[in-house]
């Protein structure tokens, strides 16, 4: 049985089909996913689903999105989590944290807003005792800095993709850390490495859906304008990404599976 610690479930992407996504998963024995909201509008979006569809879900402002938010969207943020506070299906804050890649969000005034969105968000999650869950993109150190400053109670860092001293100092701080599609991509040599020597314990499995589709489905811009559309990623895709990584390490992927659902729950002890 397989946990999904991070999908997007609300995505337009699924707008036509999402109870059949979701029942696709399930048969493939992916039996919770997390939701995680990535703006104020979709706080009660992702809650609804994750009661519909017996999952959990996560509230907070993702780093892509603090260009239009506002103090009123970190109150509003404040609010759902106090509501919901007694909801053992919402299981933290995120996805929350900072980019260093998007060229728009690296100005002095952009990073200074994404910067003072994810801080006010470690407040929260410190003051709820919750964990996070951090969007982590060229972002690490400022990400690090960030724990240090303002101690919670651990998390997932989603599609890490770090140096290895960065992934030890995570895991120090009480994270797991979240492997997904991006892991099955031959060319993924670094990725790769920290997945084959970072220890089992310190791994959860990811979607990201219907982000980062896993490589037998992805579909170069050449094919792509030659009529062949992208394969659209589902967290029914989960088993298939962790066989990868079972292969990797040369190891059942029976075990992975028991291993990476223990530590989703150690991660987020309201999976429980």
């Amino acid at each position: 049985m397989w946990i999904d610690t991070h999908c997007h479930l609300d995505a337009q992407e699924f707008e036509a089909d999402r109870s059949e996504v979701r029942q696709r998963a399930r048969s493939a024995g992916v039996t919770q996913c997390v939701i995680p909201a990535v703006e104020a509008a979709n706080f009660e979006v992702v809650r609804a689903l994750a009661h519909a569809h017996h999952d959990a879900y996560a509230l907070g402002i993702h780093p892509l999105y603090t260009p239009q938010a506002t103090d009123a969207h970190l109150a509003q943020l404040d609010t759902a989590l106090r509501t919901h506070q007694n909801d053992p299906r919402l299981v933290a804050v995120g996805e929350i944290g900072l980019d260093g890649f998007v060229p728009a969000l690296n100005t002095p005034e952009a990073w200074a807003q994404q910067d003072r969105f994810y801080k006010a968000q470690l407040e929260l999650a410190q003051q709820q005792g919750l964990p996070v869950i951090l969007h982590v993109r060229k972002s690490a150190d400022w990400l690090l800095k960030g724990l240090r400053n303002t101690p919670v109670v651990g998390g997932i860092a989603h599609a890490f993709n770090g140096s290895m001293q960065q992934a030890q100092t995570f895991i120090a701080l009480g994270f797991k850390l979240g492997f997904g599609g991006a892991l099955t991509y031959d060319r993924a040599l670094q990725l790769r490495r920290l997945a084959v020597e970072l220890p089992l314990s310190a791994i959860v499995l990811e979607t990201d859906a219907p982000d980062i589709p896993p490589h037998w489905l992805y579909t170069t811009a050449e094919q792509r304008a030659a009529g062949v559309p992208q394969g659209r990623n589902e967290p029914a895709e989960l088993p298939r990404i962790a066989q990868v990584l079972a292969d990797l390490r040369g190891i059942p992927v029976a075990e992975v599976a028991a291993v990476t659902d223990a530590n989703a729950h150690q991660a987020l002890p309201r999976l429980q």
